[in-house]
């Protein structure tokens, strides 16, 4: 991640211009490959998301290591509404089909199924039987294996942002969208803080740390201060930034946690674009979700409970910035 300071803005670039082509990485792919994308750019699409059916449109293509993979938005979704939630993603061709009257019979026809299977679940776990629970036991399983082959199908970093941690966003957007209030900069402790912490507390439990990881997390740190001002600040909290943050100060030792937390909802997309061999990417994930799992461990110590109202504050909701 240390060697990738220079994607975060170009990943940015990329993904805030939806008209724009592939990337120069993805057209060389698609100059060797002789089949053209079975989707297009804008085009309407059916795309399945956990299980479920949804409508869509295509924003764009990109053709890597064989395989043609597509950023779509789920519409009656309100893009960037907060960062409770990215609902734009990458899918692979096993999750869309084309807009036609056929599959939308059978959209339906999968949600009709959906509903009957929920209603006979329901009176199932009314009756507390062996073989019940011998059915809930196959269907978690069979679900988290369905889940483990989305992720490597689409060959992208997953980060499962923990419940508690969920909470911590929708908070978040809550106080600054709708209340008018703003993190008191500068905050204790900072990113860089919170960082060192935890190679400290990696180093106390293993014995040791490796150089490798330690450049993981110095990356974090680079890809924050590059990402902070480009995608992680709400409308109402630009004036703040440039107050906290003139030219020769760093986002990463001014911010904290609860902006630090925003970077997770955006970094899969940011890491797609970094062209990381797949085996480093598996162990960045990994290496991504333990420090979530430290984050979630001092929730309590690193994010702010309550945050304050500015002495200017405007009684309006904002929007974050695109």
């Amino acid at each position: 991640m240390g060697s990738s300071e220079t994607s975060t803005g170009t990943a940015h670039n990329s993904a805030t211009e939806s008209g724009t082509s592939s990337s120069t990485h993805s057209d060389n792919d698609v100059a060797h490959n002789s089949d053209s994308p079975p989707f297009a750019e804008t085009e309407k699409v059916l795309a399945s998301h956990n299980g479920r059916i949804y409508e869509a449109k295509v924003i764009r293509i990109q053709y890597r290591q064989n395989e043609w993979s597509f950023f779509v938005h789920y519409l009656g979704w309100k893009k960037s509404a907060c960062f409770c939630y990215s609902w734009d993603e990458w899918v692979g061709l096993d999750r869309l089909m084309k807009y036609t009257e056929e599959n939308l019979q059978k959209k339906l026809a999968h949600e009709k199924d959906d509903n009957d299977k929920n209603t006979k679940a329901a009176r199932a776990s009314q009756l507390k039987s062996k073989s019940s629970n011998a059915r809930g036991k196959k269907r978690k399983s069979e679900s988290l294996v369905k889940e483990k082959a989305a992720v490597h199908s689409e060959k992208l970093v997953s980060l499962q942002i923990p419940p508690p941690l969920k909470k911590q966003l929708v908070d978040d957007c809550e106080f600054i969208t709708h209340l008018g209030k703003l993190v008191k900069l500068p905050r204790t402790p900072n990113v860089n803080d919170i960082v060192k912490k935890y190679l400290d507390y990696r180093s106390k439990k293993d014995g040791t740390i490796a150089d490798s990881v330690g450049e993981i997390f110095k990356g974090l740190c680079c890809y924050f201060d590059k990402a902070l001002p480009a995608m992680l600040l709400y409308k109402n909290e630009r004036k703040q930034y440039q107050e906290a943050c003139p030219d020769d100060i760093i986002p990463s030792t001014v911010y904290g946690a609860e902006h630090l937390l925003r970077l997770f909802v955006k970094l899969p997309e940011l890491l797609f674009h970094a062209n990381i061999e797949m085996e480093t990417m598996m162990q960045l994930q990994a290496k991504l979700v333990d420090f979530l799992k430290f984050l979630q461990k001092n929730q309590n110590s690193f994010f702010l409970s309550t945050y304050h109202v500015p002495e200017d504050i405007e009684n309006s909701t904002n929007k974050p910035d695109d």
